[in-house]
């Protein structure tokens, strides 16, 4: 695998470059995001940046392919899902596709993912293996529908999204080569890069924004890359699920209040706890380096002791979750404005 180190910084400079182009283009497209009512942003920004990270990520999956460090089944279920997404975001970023529509292509991409990898494997609850069956299946479709639609939701302060997929697959893989599991760093580490490449672009103040594209592209492909471990070692689900932890409590308890307060959810707002926190704030970096911190000294830590220690994975999501509520509760996630 030395052979391919190369490609690394390959990927890197390829979605650097791809991400200037796409800002010409978006820019001779009139493809800019205008501040409103729901923005939490300023200053008028181009969009759909994150398709540089699409075709890096995907060109480097290919040749990881043709050296034999990536299965057949991987390879499917990596491509189709997340080019399907990718192919949805980039319509959507450029009109506007029917919620309904989207939300068929969200589901019809996440069975052809669970078809490739075989469904979704055994899952450990307090030492005991859960096998699903076929209840597993629909099980998985709606946790990588909800993974990637909560990126989604997610994507919204300059930076934020890019920082949450590097600390999360950074993570991953110190705790892979911890515990000896070298051949599933690779795919991790061609995503960080692609995502590197464009957070040139989109760190604070960012000149490009992701857009639906590289949002959807990355919340799926971080699913994909969960339940791929997972069918490596049962607890690597778990890890990947605290690792996710600030986006998956934001986005899930914004979701929780909204609907019992009787908000629309369909509807675009700024209600998550991020979007407090950087209006309070006055900025968005403090924000972001406030996730990057959490990701490092508080949940990479605690995926390590299950990963490691053999933390029950349960108890380590419950451990890693309570502070992150809290928070969530501090900032008004999910109240009206």
């Amino acid at each position: 695998m030395n052979r391919l180190v190369w490609l690394l910084p390959a990927v890197a400079i390829l979605a650097l470059l791809l991400t200037w182009m796409l800002k010409r283009y978006a820019l001779s497209r009139s493809l800019i995001d205008i501040p409103n009512a729901r923005s939490s942003h300023s200053l008028p920004t181009p969009r759909g940046g994150g398709v540089a990270v699409v075709i890096s990520f995907l060109i480097a999956l290919l040749v990881l392919w043709t050296a034999n460090d990536v299965s057949n089944s991987v390879l499917w279920a990596l491509l189709g899902s997340g080019a399907s997404i990718a192919v949805i975001g980039f319509l959507d970023d450029h009109g506007h596709i029917a919620a309904r529509w989207r939300l068929l292509g969200h589901f019809s991409a996440a069975f052809w993912a669970l078809y490739w990898l075989g469904g979704i494997p055994e899952i450990i609850f307090f030492n005991t293996p859960v096998n699903f069956g076929w209840l597993g299946i629909i099980l998985g479709a709606f946790y990588i529908v909800w993974m990637l639609n909560l990126y989604n939701f997610m994507d919204g302060i300059d930076g934020l999204a890019s920082v949450e997929a590097l600390c999360v697959c950074l993570g991953a893989c110190v705790i892979y080569i911890a515990l000896g599991y070298i051949e599933l760093i690779w795919l991790p580490l061609a995503l960080c890069m692609a995502v590197l490449g464009f957070l040139f672009w989109n760190f604070p103040p960012a000149r490009i924004f992701m857009g639906d594209a590289g949002s959807g592209f990355l919340g799926i492909t971080l699913a994909v890359l969960s339940l791929q471990a997972a069918w490596h070692d049962p607890k690597f689900f778990w890890v990947w699920i605290i690792l996710l932890g600030v986006f998956i409590v934001d986005a899930s308890f914004t979701l929780i209040r909204r609907l019992f307060s009787g908000c629309k959810v369909y509807e675009a707002h700024r209600s998550h706890a991020y979007q407090y926190a950087s209006r309070q704030m006055g900025k968005h970096l403090p924000v972001t380096l406030a996730v990057l911190a959490i990701n490092m000294f508080w949940l990479l830590p605690i995926a390590i002791g299950v990963a490691l220690l053999e933390i029950d994975g349960l108890v380590g999501v419950v451990i890693a979750y309570i502070p992150l509520v809290l928070l969530a509760i501090k900032f008004h996630a999910g109240e009206k404005e």
